[in-house]
């Protein structure tokens, strides 16, 4: 016997929507000012020349160019090193 009465839909049928985050310019390709470079949540990737990061972190282009990919070492806080992407428009 059922202990709770069947009214509608099933209580786990809920799903966020996908945010589409990820890379939307590739390296070399033409970049226009405002346009974005990529979507990411907390800083995956770090800032070069000619790019700014959003509210949300999105990454876009100041200016007119092409997007280059660079990688670089970054010294954290507690003073170990990482190898982090730099995204730079030229």
């Amino acid at each position: 016997m059922a202990h709770t009465k069947s009214v509608s839909a099933a209580h786990n049928n809920r799903e966020s929507e996908a945010k589409r985050l990820g890379v939307k310019k590739a390296d070399g390709e033409m970049a226009m000012a405002g346009q974005i470079i990529i979507r990411q949540r907390g800083s995956k990737y770090s800032l070069g020349t000619n790019v700014k990061q959003g509210a949300d972190d999105t990454i876009y282009a100041m200016k007119n160019g092409k997007v280059k990919f660079t990688t670089s070492k970054k010294t954290r806080f507690d003073g170990t090193r990482r190898k982090t992407t730099v995204v730079s428009v030229l």
